[in-house]
């Protein structure tokens, strides 16, 4: 019997299990892959999932944005999850959600959570007082007492994650010998591959909206036309590409003979569709539409498995790229080389040219270098 972090007899006899992470749509898009095989080794347990929010708000003008994460409908779709505790946006809802989760006795409680890992210690066995809980740790100074204190909290630290310039190591990988560690599973790296499961209904939802725009829907339709999906837009400043510099990739894409009758779907996040309208109302551009999934999260999958490339910065969208098996370049930093796109066959990465420099240098001309070099005879 291999040794694993939570004892193997503890995990026969349990019924449940809690996982605690703050997740991002990036994060689910590999950790899917470890919950499935958690799932198909342990049939008899429960998964329950505390999606943690870093951005908890007292505000009530943030919780209408918050409590619509997008994230919450790909795991409302997921079968290996029997419960996700999603209401942990304001300190009222957290501390209710925290009371709802002590009723649960969880037996194990295991601790993702990779920012203030003290924190999430404490959350931990605060949320079972008597089970076993494994979380993660990070080397703390000697007089950071409450880290210490934090960390003792623990029955079993989760190996330390360390991203090394350089190194090769897939943040697949990553998740996936943190369950090994724990459980014993040992996840393939064709286990860990991508996947997302759209709902028939979110396919003819994208196939409408095509047809809205006028956009042909079928390959044989296109007359030599593509449908190029473009995502410039994060949530951190430091990776986004500016929307001008889109309208200009357009523009020089339109000058080559063989995209002038291509179709541009450009992708905004919720809070910058206002002045992205604006921007592109004062410089129309034919046949380019502006798109934000902001229904239902099946939208922004469904609408990239009908195009022909997606460009992107580095967001979930290029590892969704790779789910639904469309070509991307990506535009990175050179500050995560654990999170570049796993399909190296089906990918290309643009990175910036210095450790600090962020993705709003990399230039129109590097974009455009690649996109003539993929398509020349």
């Amino acid at each position: 019997m291999p040794h694993t972090l939570v004892p193997i007899d503890l995990l026969q006899k349990s019924d449940k299990i809690l996982f605690i992470a703050h997740l991002a749509l990036g994060d689910f898009t590999y950790l899917q892959n470890c919950f499935r095989a958690f799932a198909a080794a342990y049939p008899h347990i429960r998964i329950h999932l505390w999606v943690d929010e870093l951005r908890r708000s007292a505000r009530p003008a943030d919780w209408e944005h918050l409590k619509k994460y997008s994230l919450y409908d790909w795991l409302a779709e997921c079968p290996s999850i029997a419960k996700v505790y999603d209401q942990t946006y304001s300190p009222a809802l957290c501390k209710k959600s925290m009371r709802e989760a002590q009723q649960q006795d969880y037996p194990v409680v295991i601790s993702l959570g990779l920012l203030r890992r003290n924190f999430y210690a404490r959350l931990a066995r605060k949320l079972s007082p008597q089970g076993f809980v494994a979380g993660q740790t990070k080397r703390a100074r000697l007089l950071d007492i409450h880290k210490h204190l934090a960390y003792r909290k623990l029955d079993a630290r989760i190996p330390d994650y360390v991203a090394k310039t350089g190194s090769k190591q897939h943040i697949s990988e990553i998740y996936a010998g943190w369950f090994e560690s724990l459980f014993g599973l040992r996840i393939t790296e064709t286990a860990r591959f991508p996947f997302v499961d759209i709902p028939a209904r979110w396919h003819d939802h994208a196939r409408d909206q095509l047809a809205q725009w006028q956009f042909p829907i079928d390959g044989s339709d296109r007359q030599g036309g593509k449908i190029f999906f473009i995502n410039a837009l994060s949530k951190s400043v430091e990776r986004n590409w500016p929307l001008e510099r889109v309208m200009a990739l357009i523009q020089a894409m339109r000058r080559q003979d063989r995209w002038r009758g291509s179709y541009f779907v450009i992708n905004v996040v919720p809070e910058q569709m206002d002045r992205a309208r604006q921007l592109f109302d004062q410089n129309p551009i034919e046949h380019a539409h502006l798109f934000s999934a902001v229904d239902n999260f099946f939208q922004l999958p469904a609408i990239l498995s009908l195009c022909d490339l997606i460009i992107s910065v580095e967001t979930a969208i290029m590892h969704l790229a790779n789910a639904v098996h469309v070509p991307v370049i990506a535009l990175m930093r050179l500050t995560s080389p654990e999170w570049v796109p796993i399909d190296q066959a089906n990918s290309t990465i643009i990175h910036v040219s210095r450790p600090d420099d962020w993705v709003d240098s990399i230039t129109v001309d590097q974009v455009m270098t690649v996109l003539l070099d993929q398509e020349s005879p």
